[in-house]
């Protein structure tokens, strides 16, 4: 019996620990991606200046894809209020929707990059130009970290419809939600950045 009751308070211990370490290491994450953001707009702003710059018109599907993440923010927040009041139907409900604006995103993302090419702006090649490679750039490095944020979504959905997640047990919920609006508000920062710029 004694060594039932040390194992669990072991197990206890570990889940207060695991706590209090994925905040702190989920903000040192984003304050890292802060700054990697920060450097390559700061390059933008530099290169611009230098000359020889081309400039276009950002694709409209950039701005739908905006919207769309906004709205994904939304339903994150309606999915984390669920939760908090133990209501499992629409914490399912919410999540799937967020599940279903993220990958619209990532589809109008790419749509937007097939308009750049109809348009002649391309990566890289002999046609090429910097305000375009870094647009591809940037935007495609935001991607790959939101592509982390959506294979978290799919973790968070599957233990929600597992009912893993209550008022009292939220602490993977709130990790995934903290860094999916972080990743909304990096993209406005973003396509506001190209349209002032590019």
């Amino acid at each position: 019996m004694m060594e039932t009751d040390l194992s669990l308070s072991e197990k206890d211990f570990q889940k207060e620990k695991r706590k209090k370490v994925a905040k702190p290491l989920l903000w040192v994450g984003m304050i890292s991606i802060v700054m990697l953001f920060a450097g390559l707009t700061s390059a933008v702003i530099v290169r611009k200046g230098d000359g020889n710059w081309l400039n276009f018109e950002i694709p409209e599907s950039f701005l739908w894809s905006t919207i769309v993440i906004v709205l994904s923010s939304a339903t994150f927040l309606l999915a984390s209020l669920a939760a908090k009041k133990d209501n499992t139907p629409q914490l399912k409900i919410f999540l799937s929707l967020t599940m279903f604006l993220g990958l619209t995103f990532v589809f109008l993302q790419f749509q937007g990059y097939t308009k750049l090419v109809e348009e002649q702006v391309f990566f890289t090649g002999a046609e090429h130009n910097a305000s375009g490679s870094f647009l591809y750039i940037i935007s495609g490095l935001h991607l790959a970290h939101l592509f982390g944020g959506m294979i978290a979504l799919i973790i968070v959905l599957f233990n929600a419809f597992k009912e893993k997640y209550s008022s009292k047990n939220l602490l993977g919920l709130q990790l995934c939600s903290t860094y999916w609006h972080f990743m909304g508000g990096m993209w406005l920062y973003l396509y506001f950045f190209f349209r002032l710029i590019i």
